[in-house]
């Protein structure tokens, strides 16, 4: 008989559909969701995926007609694969047009990760942006992580050519295996879904693209210091510290988006990543800031 392991996308969609609990905690507080974690490269629970999770936690309790337009989250400890994550929200305001949410995920009786979220109806007004890089060759134009890693046989090369959600294009190279020849702290990646998402409900493709744009935030930092993804771990300790997102437009994760990607700095054992969202016709969907742990030598 033959097994086939479980679509890398389709597992991510179940782990976003959190459950809700009743009578959790000593006070019995409501509005408690509780969800699962998924596997990973990593022996921790993977941020992107928390962050995700507490989104739509926040966004299960105000209005459907509401949907997140920032988002600011500390990343307090490591979590754990092995045991569920409760997601306690606070309704902190309804408004006549926004709603302002905070959650705590907990695990072992300990927060790992506080977020604090606010949602927006449907309102017209004044639109502008900066326009996407005119220089940037279409994604079916730039190799896929399957094209650069499928053929090695190592856990983390497995991972992100065959179990991973999403495809990254780098355009330019990826430093999955080797640093930059030219280092910069520029970087553009073109990133999408594995496959069509049947669901239409955009608090959820919302989020699944803050689980998106974790895994790569701080690539920049260590592409400008002419290191690789082959460095983690043995050598640089990298660990996201804080992350705040700006919503602008609606978008579909299971449609070409392109991350305009750059470091201002690092100092002090950390590092700053900035990123800019756009949709393939080039509107911008969302604006990203992210600060981590990046020991990199002097």
């Amino acid at each position: 008989m033959t097994h086939t392991s479980p679509d890398p996308l389709d597992r991510l969609l179940a782990t976003l559909e959190l459950h809700e609990i009743e009578g959790w905690g000593p006070r019995g507080e409501e509005d408690v969701w509780r969800g699962r974690s998924l596997p990973g490269p990593a022996r921790r629970v993977y941020g992107g995926q928390v962050l995700a999770q507490a989104l739509m936690a926040c966004g299960r309790t105000v209005e459907a007609d509401r949907l997140p337009h920032s988002l600011h989250a500390y990343f307090l400890r490591e979590g754990g694969l092995d045991e569920p994550i409760d997601f306690a929200v606070e309704r902190l305001r309804d408004g006549r047009s926004f709603s302002a949410r905070r959650t705590h995920a907990i695990q072992s009786g300990k927060p790992i990760l506080t977020l604090t979220a606010s949602f927006q109806t449907d309102q017209p007004g004044y639109e502008a942006y900066q326009p996407a890089p005119s220089d940037v060759p279409d994604p079916e134009d730039v190799p896929s992580a399957v094209d650069v890693l499928g053929r090695i046989d190592h856990p983390a090369a497995r991972f992100w050519s065959h179990e991973a959600a999403f495809d990254l294009r780098h355009v330019g190279g990826s430093i999955f295996l080797g640093p930059d020849p030219d280092p910069s702290p520029v970087q553009r990646v073109w990133v999408r879904a594995r496959h069509e998402i049947a669901s239409d409900d955009l608090l959820l493709h919302r989020a699944l693209l803050a689980f998106a744009c974790d895994q790569m935030m701080l690539e920049p930092v260590l592409r400008q210091a002419g290191r690789s993804w082959r460095d983690i771990g043995a050598t640089v300790p990298m660990a996201s510290l804080d992350h705040a997102m700006w919503f602008h437009r609606d978008a579909r994760a299971d449609e070409w988006l392109l991350y305009v990607q750059e470091s201002p700095g690092a100092q002090g054992g950390r590092g700053m990543g900035l990123a800019r969202v756009y949709d393939r016709r080039g509107a911008l969907v969302a604006s990203i800031a992210q600060e981590g742990m990046v020991r990199l030598e002097a």
